[in-house]
């Protein structure tokens, strides 16, 4: 089984149809893999509705389908960030009270088809509402057995961890996983080029934070940088034109050569096999993509490429 992979979903049943959506999501399953990450709100930037569900239900028709496939699969889903109003996003994102934890799991419940979900997210922090009503909405999910885990995706440490000491002192289910951006290459400081949101990033406060609570699990979007790693016809931004990319690159196709890959099976060996470790989440277009990514993650550094890797600056 690939467990230390996730299939985003982000895209299906909007860029990706529902032909190609349906090719990768049973080539991942063969594959051996298990974690399907999703949101309510994906995607309301690419529908014409302005409004979100389309991956939600296009997993949910995918499910329905393949008789058997739910017991093989873990779905992971998100609420807070679905716009009530369309064409007006982030000012008016559902955020996280009460009732829209509520109705944003019995949304993406029905959508999916399913009476659960193995992993639930906080998709990004609601100043609104206080994280005590955040954090018992949530608990009462897990109560139900509604959902298995809980995380918080695009928080600060500070916030991450204040919500932990709420559920710790109410006896209430708890985060146990973030989800951030994260990769191999590192931006100027100050500058957040491929995140949206203003937290969205692993800092080494974020990382320092996870070395010393080893119950917290890191999945990592938007690892490969959206393939532009590999794809010449997709330059970095220019966030990364400074000193410390041409070096990391440069061990990078050291490595790739060592072991007779590429930069993207050595981006995400480093980061399934790192402390902490991370999962990566993976946006396919093609057969050949989800391939590779498998391959990534199922490839092993030695300890001194990764000492190298990490080394450099």
């Amino acid at each position: 089984m690939t467990e230390n992979l996730a299939l985003g979903a982000m895209l299906f049943g909007t860029v990706q149809d529902e032909r190609r959506s349906f090719e990768l999501l049973d080539r991942f399953v063969d594959a051996g893999g298990v974690w399907i990450d999703t949101a309510n709100c994906y995607a309301f930037w690419e529908d014409a509705s302005g409004f979100g569900g389309q991956s939600e239900a296009l997993l949910g028709r995918w499910l329905a389908r393949r008789p058997g496939v739910r017991d093989r699969v873990r779905i992971s889903t998100k609420v807070g960030c679905e716009p009530t109003v369309a064409g007006r996003f982030p000012e008016t994102a559902e955020g996280l009270t009460a009732g829209a934890v509520k109705n944003g799991i019995e949304g993406s419940l029905r959508r999916l088809g399913t009476d659960h979900v193995e992993l639930y997210w906080a998709h990004k922090p609601d100043p609104a509402t206080p994280l005590e009503e955040t954090v018992a909405a949530f608990d009462e999910l897990v109560s139900a057995g509604t959902v298995g885990r809980l995380g918080c995706s695009n928080y600060p440490a500070w916030q991450i961890e204040r919500a932990r000491q709420i559920a710790r002192a109410h006896g209430s289910a708890g985060f146990t996983a973030v989800q951030l951006h994260h990769t191999y290459l590192q931006p100027r400081p100050g500058t957040r080029p491929t995140v949206v949101h203003r937290f969205g990033a692993v800092t080494d406060e974020v990382l320092h934070y996870l070395e010393h609570h080893p119950d917290m699990a890191l999945w990592a979007y938007t690892p490969l940088l959206s393939g532009r790693y590999t794809r010449t016809d997709k330059p970095l931004p220019t966030e990364y034109d400074h000193p410390g990319t041409t070096r990391r690159l440069a061990v990078l196709d050291e490595i790739a050569d060592e072991t007779g890959t590429n930069r993207n099976r050595v981006v995400l060996a480093w980061l399934t096999g790192g402390n902490p470790a991370a999962t990566p989440i993976v946006g396919v277009s093609t057969i050949q993509q989800l391939d590779e990514a498998v391959a990534g993650v199922s490839l092993q550094l030695t300890a001194d490429q990764r000492q190298r890797l990490d080394c450099a600056a």
